[in-house]
Order: structure tokens, then sequence, then C-alpha cells
């Protein structure tokens, strides 16, 4: 069981993420913006997290960077609705390990969280 931090400031994508990842068998928490997310993981191990770009307080790239900049920072993948030419630079040039774009879709969210967790 591996354990993952969904960051994001959506409701619904948070139930969803959660509701996916629990009947795979994960073990979940969560952070509704990346202060949080940043502080969530200053006190917990993760094996995976998936952030959210756009959320207040501070945006997941500006969390993305804090966190990676610790050392042993665990693979982050970035959850995202922007899907733009240069996009996936920027994220990548973050620190993110890698992105799934937004909406979710059960099928295709879940094969990606597994094939991110297996490249630890």
């Amino acid at each position: 069981m591996s354990k993952i931090l969904i960051a994001d400031d959506n409701a619904q994508n948070l139930y969803l993420a959660r509701f996916l990842l629990e009947k795979n068998g994960h073990n979940v928490d969560e952070a509704v913006n990346g202060a949080l997310a940043v502080q969530a993981v200053e006190k917990n191990i993760y094996d995976l997290i998936l952030m959210d770009i756009q959320m207040p307080v501070l945006d997941g790239l500006e969390a993305t960077r804090k966190i990676k900049s610790k050392n042993n920072a665990p693979i982050i993948v970035a959850l995202t609705a922007k899907a733009m030419a240069g996009d996936a630079e920027m994220i990548m040039a973050s620190g993110c390990d890698g992105y799934i774009v937004k909406p979710i879709e059960a099928h295709d969210f879940a094969s990606k969280v597994e094939k991110y967790l297996n490249t630890k």
C-alpha cells in the first residue's frame, strides 16, 4: 500500500481522486492548497504527491519547488487542466516528475498513478 498526498482545491477532484486511490488500496491524505501540501510533506513521508497546479495561497508549481528542494523528495505528478503548448515544459521545470491532465478519467488515472509509483 502506498501513501499518497492529493493537493487540490476542488472538492469534487479530491473526492474522485481519493475514491479511486483508496479503491486501489492506497492510503490517502489531502491538502486544499500548496502551503498545506508543503506542511504535510514536512510531517509525513509520501510515495507520491498528486499536485494541482492552480491553487490558492501557494500554487502547485511553487509548492513543488519547495518540496523538491528537500532531500528525499517524493515523486510529484501535476494534476492540470492546462494542456497547451509550453505547459508541459513549465510543469516539468518546476520539478514535477510528470503530469496527468484533468478531468480525471477512472481507468486512465489508475494506470498512470501505478506507472508513477512503479518508477520509485
